[in-house]
């Protein structure tokens, strides 16, 4: 900031674990860039750390698909209007929503009707389904901050403003994973097949994809006795709900429930069942095989599939990201285990192997950026112009 200037305020709201993972890194950046900036808004344990005052946890917006959002709305919009309140008090210099787009909208539209500057961290899949939101979220933020290649032509294309500054995971990730001390740290064997499964972070995914997934781990106990499997768990709910899904649905076998340390698992796989979202975007970081699935509510996959929303043939981003099949997906009915068992056992043994890793490489290159820092110097230059406007 120049000389003479007030450090800013920054609002920010993060949903998730994967949001606050991108909030925490961006808020040292900016404190870096501006130091005495206050953070405030919703924050979960890293945004914290780093010096956000979290006046809501993240995980009050923790909620996936379209039908779960609605039966959750009341509560939604109370905390909306909460913040909201909250915000406009404060007056932050800049309101920043990191994913959650449902809910970050709303809130940057209202508080650039006030005046404030407005950025979306993390596009919303507005180039995949329901294409015509692109003109809202023009009206709602000045800017938004693109973490995959593609989704900054979509938005110049419709006269958004938006820059890609790369993706945070690509800058953290190294490029080569070594197996042998990830196993180790993790008290896995050193020789010997493992798979890394990962059921997600939310209630709702592990409720939908735990008894499947652990189902699929029976049916690869029953066929490859061998194998051994790790399954990091992003929170204690998660934790509860895959347990509680081993119990009923792979009672005998061993599996090495590890509390966080997700890219330590993925390390020291040889392959893994993911599902959709950022965890498949690390998974192809570390360069491991995958497959990947995906469930949702009914009313969900319906709006989804049968109104025709979806604008494209893939939903993993390992697969967006290059655009073709490098990994299998698995959507919905498909997600059991007589499709997902024979998927994990033909990554395990996927000729190809080397190719794959390759087009890993090549994505990783392409995202690692250091994107906190750029997204930091955007938003800072978004204040900058605002001040000198006044």
């Amino acid at each position: 900031m120049a000389d003479g200037e007030s450090a800013p305020t920054f609002g920010l709201v993060a949903g998730e674990a994967s949001g606050d993972n991108l909030g925490g890194p961006l808020i040292r950046a900016l404190a870096e860039r501006a130091p005495g900036s206050r953070f405030v808004g919703i924050a979960g344990p890293r945004m914290s750390e780093a010096g956000c005052d979290a006046w809501y946890p993240a995980d009050t917006l923790a909620v996936m698909g379209l039908a779960e959002i609605l039966r959750h709305l009341p509560r939604l919009l109370r905390l909306r209007r909460d913040l909201l309140e909250r915000l406009v008090r404060v007056a932050p210099d800049a309101f920043v929503g990191i994913d959650s787009p449902e809910f970050n909208l709303r809130v940057a539209r209202a508080l650039k009707a006030r005046g404030v500057p407005t950025v979306q961290y993390v596009s919303p899949q507005v180039w995949a389904w329901r294409q015509g939101r692109v003109r809202s979220i023009g009206q709602a933020v000045d800017l938004v901050l693109c973490v995959l290649p593609f989704e900054a032509a979509f938005y110049e294309a419709h006269a958004v403003r938006a820059v890609f500054v790369g993706h945070p995971l690509a800058d953290r990730v190294p490029l080569a994973s070594d197996p042998a001390p990830a196993r180790a740290l993790l008290g896995l064997p050193g020789a010997g097949p493992v798979v890394a499964v990962l059921p997600g972070s939310r209630r709702g995914e592990v409720a939908r994809l735990g008894p499947p997934f652990a189902a699929t781990l029976a049916w690869l106990a029953a066929r490859r006795p061998e194998l051994a499997f790790v399954a990091p768990m992003a929170n204690p709910d998660a934790r509860a709900g895959f347990a509680a899904a081993l119990r009923e649905h792979a009672p005998d076998v061993p599996v090495h429930l590890v509390d966080g340390r997700a890219q330590d698992a993925l390390a020291a796989s040889d392959a893994v069942l993911v599902t959709s979202g950022t965890a498949t975007l690390e998974t192809a970081l570390v360069k491991r095989p995958m497959v990947v699935a995906y469930r949702v509510a009914p009313l969900t996959s319906w709006l989804l599939r049968g109104v025709g929303l979806v604008k494209t043939e893939f939903f993993s981003q390992p697969n967006l990201l290059a655009g073709r099949a490098l990994v299998p997906e698995f959507f919905q009915e498909q997600v059991r285990p007589d499709v997902l068992g024979p998927a994990v056992l033909a990554q395990l043994e996927r000729p190809d192997r080397a190719s794959l890793i390759d087009a890993f490489t090549e994505i990783h290159h392409v995202l690692r950026r250091d994107a906190s820092a750029r997204a930091a110097e955007a938003v800072l230059d978004l204040v900058a112009a605002r001040r000198t406007a006044r």
